[in-house]
């Protein structure tokens, strides 16, 4: 069978993956999401109308959010898993009153999924209108995927879940217009800077502002497991849970930033950062002497000598991989004290994290004292996502290129390709600084912000410069958070995204002056004004 998808940056020639996703998807698996999605729709259908009455809908909340989430890229490709969500908000759906009967086997589900898949909607409606369409289902999944992570820490608002019924009840209008979603749009990166908000809050509320850490990136003699994805509960948890037993713990891609939390770090047992982005996992976990814990994405199909050791939680799932749903990591536990672990210590080498908001802003009259000199001359903000795909040297290339009156802020996964290096300081101001994970956006805005209230100019004005990476859907909902707050001339690479057509292109540009990224000597160019 066939699919079309083209939700990640990595999309085969950057048009649509046609026959088998270069993330690992299968077409199988590409249309049960796409069926996910379309049930989820119409379980917001009902769910904005029964709001309007007056009416609870508590369940329909959480299914959307862990619905949205769920298609994320790299998230769950188990179809038996996606069989039983879907057949869960099947039963939603009945009911709140809907009436859309679904097959009851896997086969009927995925030739259903066939027929609500992207391809259908191009047809009917055209590229442009299509492509705008998934640039808000994308972004409502990035967001779907951090109040996840709120909600898992007790933070919510109840006006984003309405916003979420709201919109994907809209996007089942048959005949929008470009105006009225690129509104939506920015009205999605709106409500997500609420939840990169609420997320900040419940982070820092339940383990303290991050504070500037080294961290060590060596391996320490002994048993040892490996934490992967986003989540910090399930790593407190996994702390908790191996004090005492003699296993180390470690921390992979996004999740390196939870040594700056004080309430994570405490554990002397949390001893550093093994490996780096998502994309290496194949050939970093096959050389992990010990067991691995994916929290979120992103999971890529495990090599049969590892698959015995590795283990996901949450909404993560890989079909014949061990799931834990309890939050019990005893089997993760056991697979570490079985393993051989890491058979000698190597000499300590660190690197820095815990950049927040807090931290920065905190030294924010040393900063101001810096650029009024002339000592820093520019802000750049390199981030984003990594990935495989050929072109992502540029982003290292570019942070060698900054000139040394410049600092670096950098957050998510792609600051892997840079963060080793060494950068030194300006008055003691380091001029890299990691202010965490993809969500952490947040800090950054915060940053701009009070840096704009501070110079008394507006975000624009400031010798800053945006040089964004993407891959999955948490990037677009944060550009989508730039765009509505206004901010011009990002640069994003390393391709566009396949969704955005030249007609929609030409908005953005017209709009934002948002521009792909091109050469290093150019783009530095542009952003110092030379």
């Amino acid at each position: 069978m066939s699919m079309f998808c083209y939700q990640c940056e990595q999309t085969s020639q950057s048009t649509g993956c046609t026959s088998f996703g270069v993330c690992g998807k299968d077409p199988e698996t590409a249309a049960l999401q796409d069926l996910l999605i379309q049930v989820c729709k119409k379980i917001s259908e009902k769910a904005h109308a029964a709001r309007q009455a007056g009416q609870a809908t508590r369940e329909a909340d959480l299914y959307v959010i862990e619905g949205l989430f769920t298609t994320v890229t790299n998230v769950n490709f188990d179809p038996n898993d996606l069989a039983g969500i879907i057949s869960r908000g099947a039963a939603l759906l009945k009911e709140m009153g809907g009436d859309w009967e679904l097959p009851n086997d896997l086969d009927g589900l995925i030739t259903q999924g066939e027929k609500v898949g992207i391809e259908s909607r191009m047809t009917s409606l055209g590229p442009d209108i299509t492509g705008l369409q998934e640039l808000i289902i994308y972004g409502l999944k990035g967001t779907a995927a951090y109040a996840d992570h709120a909600f898992i820490l007790e933070k919510e608002d109840d006006s984003v879940f309405a916003f979420f019924h709201e919109t994907m009840a809209f996007l089942l209008n048959p005949a929008p217009t470009v105006d009225e979603l690129v509104a939506l749009a920015l009205k999605t990166g709106e409500v997500n800077l609420t939840v990169m908000g609420l997320l900040d809050a419940a982070n820092t509320g339940t383990y303290g502002h991050p504070v500037p850490t080294p961290v060590n990136i060596a391996a320490v003699k002994g048993k040892a497991i490996l934490v992967s994805g986003h989540d910090l509960k399930d790593l407190e948890l996994l702390l908790k849970q191996t004090e005492g037993k003699g296993i180390d713990i470690y921390t992979h891609g996004e999740m390196l930033p939870c040594h700056g939390y004080p309430e994570l770090k405490k554990y002397s047992h949390l001893v550093g950062n093994y490996g780096g982005a998502w994309q290496d996992q194949r050939t970093e976990f096959e050389a992990f002497p010990g067991s691995i814990l994916m929290t979120t994405n992103c999971i890529q199909k495990p090599k049969e000598n590892y698959k015995a050791r590795i283990f996901t939680c949450g909404l993560v799932q890989w079909p014949d991989v061990q799931h834990i749903s309890d939050g019990d990591f005893t089997p993760v536990i056991d697979a570490a004290l079985a393993a051989d672990g890491f058979p000698e210590s190597e000499e300590e080498k660190t690197i820095l994290t815990g950049f927040g908001h807090n931290a920065v802003l905190g030294v924010a009259p040393q900063v101001i004292d810096a650029v009024k000199s002339g000592d820093l001359k520019h802000f750049f903000l390199i981030g984003g996502c990594d990935g495989a795909k050929s072109g992502r040297n540029y982003f290292t290339e570019f942070a060698e290129a900054v000139p040394q009156d410049s600092v670096i802020m950098t957050l998510a996964c792609g600051k892997f390709r840079f963060n080793k290096l060494e950068f030194g300081d300006i008055g003691g101001i380091p001029r890299l600084l990691d202010m965490g994970q993809c969500n952490d956006a947040y800090s950054a805005v915060q940053v701009a912000v009070a840096l704009a209230e501070a110079f008394e100019c507006g975000v624009n004005d400031l010798p800053l410069s945006f040089i964004l990476s993407w891959y999955e859907q948490k990037a677009v909902c944060i550009l989508l958070s730039l765009l509505h707050l206004g901010i011009q001339d990002i640069k994003l690479g390393p391709t566009l995204p396949a969704f955005i057509t030249p007609t929609v292109l030409q908005v953005l540009v017209d709009n934002f002056n948002i521009a792909p990224t091109t050469t290093v000597e150019a783009d530095m160019a542009q952003c110092l004004g030379a």
